[in-house]
């Protein structure tokens, strides 16, 4: 069983920056293209970005493009979201997913195994 353990989340202020860690256990990291999603209160879980396996394609939502960049490192069984010029707007519960495909899709019905979230919360 694939277990995801998102870490880094906080509060911070607008403008500032943090950076999102999960960490894989229990499956083939190198094989599964890694995403990241968020859903604020009140509303539906939406797809932030997603990297392919070997993490040579990267592809990200409109809102957050430019501004938050997604890297893997399969020796270390991890990827990370780092998230830059932070808006209020960008408060949310983050989730790490596994796309078994290895291919990424901004879908959620995409991904096989989520993580249980962290908290984000941008300060005006």
């Amino acid at each position: 069983q694939v277990q995801l353990v998102e870490s880094g989340g906080g509060l911070v202020q607008a403008g500032g920056s943090l950076r999102l860690s999960c960490a894989a256990s229990g499956g083939t990291f190198s094989t599964y293209a890694m995403g990241w999603f968020r859903q604020a209160p009140g509303k539906e879980r939406e797809f932030v970005g997603y990297t392919t396996w070997s993490g040579a394609n990267t592809y990200y939502a409109d809102s957050v493009k430019g501004r938050f960049t997604i890297s893997r490192d399969n020796a270390k069984n991890t990827v990370n979201l780092q998230m830059d010029s932070l808006k209020p707007e960008d408060t949310a519960v983050y989730y790490c997913t596994a796309d078994r495909s290895g291919w990424g899709t901004t879908s959620l019905r995409g991904y096989d195994y989520w993580g249980q979230g962290t908290q984000v919360t941008v300060s005006s």
